[in-house]
């Protein structure tokens, strides 16, 4: 008796079997084997056999199916040389028994190639959940915050949102009376709006545009404001750097949570716009935004109903989209100043004139106030809205 020891030089022999009842030694036609290799992991093989003439190919693999099952024994081949009266006995390839199934080539075997495919990325995945969950035990308190800010942008929306919210809307009644008073916000072009309201913070109502399960995607910037005692002019807007300062001041925790969750929404909302544009993406380039709220930006100001160009992934907005957009900005101004507003350093993290950040100020239903010959945006209520300016008749 000899026992061959395995060589990593040399392909040790592949063993196969046929659940179906096929006979390789039965069939008349000539019978071609074949052996693949994954490129990246070398231990994956798979075995095929196709008989010539057929439309149908045998294959096995020594990764899936019942290959994968737990293995508790150890298969080895014997050769037994009735002259020599010697028995060699050699190790099979992968320790593994091919289960050869039928397989109609470029159709059956696609269900198969997703699945591996899920079970390699969900091994990744657990592997990165491992490496995070060791960081959050024994890692330094940067590389713990860093996993968890890269969890909070990855988080998506709960599983069962949306048929939650279909059953509370089914028990929502209507108030008609209501909704007569209300205009539409879209036929503005402006932010959701009340012209009863009055008082400022009712006229564009706050949960309205932030909405309630987004606070804690932005509260972030708190925790930098009050760690650092300033933040990096770089990064945001020059409206937010120059009222971050007011986060120290407040002693109100609900106030100050409020006020920071509206002047980080400020900054996301501009460096959306910044990275949609050729121009001036670089500036936005370091700064991320939640992925729950860049989707909901894209379905708010791209337009849906035609083909949205895109250019190294940026989304073109039109016109119209980027002026709803610029109206969420100013709202929220509104309300990091009191509703009494200096647009000038808006104006320029905009990227507009004056003159164009005043008229859409105006559209929002806001009047001009001047103090020192220093020009101010106020909001009145109840809002009123100006009245669209005929056009010329051409003479």
């Amino acid at each position: 008796m000899e026992i061959v020891p395995e060589n990593p030089e040399k392909v040790a022999p592949l063993v196969g079997y046929f659940p179906s009842g096929f006979d390789p030694q039965k069939s008349k036609d000539e019978i071609v084997v074949r052996v693949f290799r994954n490129k990246t992991k070398q231990n994956r093989m798979q075995l095929v056999v196709s008989p010539n003439g057929s439309k149908v190919d045998f294959v096995g693999s020594n990764h899936s199916g019942e290959a994968a099952a737990v293995q508790v024994c150890t298969y080895a081949l014997g050769v037994l040389d009735k002259e020599t009266h010697t028995l060699k006995i050699v190790p099979i390839a992968s320790n593994k028994i091919f289960r050869l199934e039928p397989r109609v080539p470029g159709v059956d075997h696609l269900d198969e190639d997703i699945q591996e495919l899920k079970e390699d990325a969900a091994a990744a995945q657990e592997k990165a959940n491992q490496i995070n969950n060791l960081t959050l035990t024994y890692g330094t308190k940067g590389a713990r915050n860093q996993v968890k800010k890269q969890a909070t942008l990855k988080q998506k929306e709960e599983p069962g949102a949306q048929e939650n919210l279909k059953n509370k809307l089914e028990d929502i009644s209507i108030n008609k009376e209501a909704i007569g008073s209300v205009e539409v916000s879209t036929s503005r072009n402006i932010p959701p709006h009340d012209t009863t309201a009055t008082i400022p913070e009712k006229a564009y109502p706050l949960e309205k545009i932030i909405y309630e399960g987004e606070f804690r995607y932005v509260l972030d910037f708190l925790e930098r404001v009050e760690s650092e005692n300033k933040i990096e002019a770089s990064v945001y807007p020059s409206f937010v750097c120059n009222r971050a300062h007011k986060l120290l001041e407040i002693q109100n925790e609900l106030q100050k949570k409020k006020l920071a969750c509206v002047l980080s929404y400020i900054a996301q909302l501009v460096k959306f716009k910044d990275k949609q544009s050729i121009d001036h993406a670089d500036s936005a380039r370091n700064f991320l935004i939640p992925e729950i709220l860049y989707k909901k930006f894209v379905n708010l100001f791209t337009d849906s109903s035609s083909d949205i160009a895109r250019d190294f992934g940026r989304h073109i907005l039109s016109v119209e989209k980027t002026n709803l957009l610029v109206s969420y900005v100013l709202v929220l101004t509104l309300f990091a100043d009191g509703f009494r507003t200096d647009p000038s350093d808006i104006a320029r993290d905009l990227r507009m004139g004056t003159v164009s950040i005043r008229e859409h100020y105006k559209n929002l239903g806001c009047k001009i106030e001047w103090q020192d010959k220093v020009l101010f945006m106020t909001l009145p209520v109840p809002l009123q809205f100006p009245r669209p300016r005929p056009k010329k008749r051409q003479r």
